[in-house]
């Protein structure tokens, strides 16, 4: 379940070096202006940990954490306070008020993570996986070999294991016809030009007939090199079947 942060500050400058911090974390950010909003939003939403800026127009953060303070289904929330002064005395006063930490301004969103890691584990978003390469398909007698439009650099091999099983399929079913079908890549790069000659080699010592669909620029790179300079470049899936 996400943490669950309620940043309560008049700056927006602050609230957004809050809530930039908490990105690369499985967090959600709340946000108030001041003390009144902050403690509507505090009963509201039940945060797991509060951001509190002392100073603050309506209502001020003394304020609004006497009022937490007062409340049972409250009181026990965390609270980092933020202040714009460092003297010895004010931090004492600011821990006396019963909150977990504090950060004096101005500050960076690693000394906010580093205050709030002491309280809380933080756990990483999860990354979105990388496109698979589910990419072979059939029509007919004819293997279509789709790559995706982004493709990290670790993929290469695996794309490439992927073609070769691919054309040992074709010639156990006794077919030699196939499309690569680079459609959906916008960005051309060495990386990509590589991975695309290499395809066609395979293809080539496995002496199956090849037509390509990609874009012109993609078709204009790939005729300079000697290894796909022969290769046909179709606009449309539709064209490339008629070909063979």
């Amino acid at each position: 379940m996400s943490l669950k942060v309620l940043a309560v500050d008049d700056s927006k400058t602050i609230r957004k070096i809050v809530a930039k911090a908490f990105i690369p974390y499985d967090c959600q950010v709340l946000e108030a202006e001041n003390g009144v909003e902050g403690l509507s939003t505090a009963a509201k939403e039940k945060p797991d940990l509060i951001i509190l800026d002392i100073t603050m127009p309506v209502m001020t953060g003394i304020e609004m954490l006497g009022k937490l303070k007062a409340q049972p289904n409250l009181k026990d929330i965390p609270v980092i306070m933020l202040t714009a002064e460092s003297g010895k005395e004010n931090v004492i006063n600011i821990l006396k008020m019963g909150v977990k930490d504090y950060i004096v301004k101005p500050f960076k969103g690693e000394q906010l993570i580093d205050r709030v890691s002491k309280i809380f584990t933080l756990k990483p978003v999860q990354k979105e996986e990388t496109e698979k390469p589910s990419c072979i398909s059939q029509q007919g007698d004819v293997a279509i070999f789709t790559l995706p439009e982004r493709i990290e650099r670790q993929q290469g091999p695996e794309f490439d294991t992927m073609f070769q099983s691919a054309l040992k399929d074709m010639a156990t079913a006794g077919n030699n016809k196939i499309i690569l079908d680079f459609h959906k890549i916008k960005d051309v790069n060495m990386f990509i030009v590589r991975l695309i000659i290499g395809i066609v080699q395979h293809g080539q010592k496995a002496r199956v007939k090849m037509q390509a669909v990609g874009s012109g620029n993609l078709a204009g790179e790939m005729k300079g090199f000697q290894e796909t300079s022969e290769l046909v470049f179709h606009e449309t899936l539709d064209a490339a079947l008629a070909a063979f």
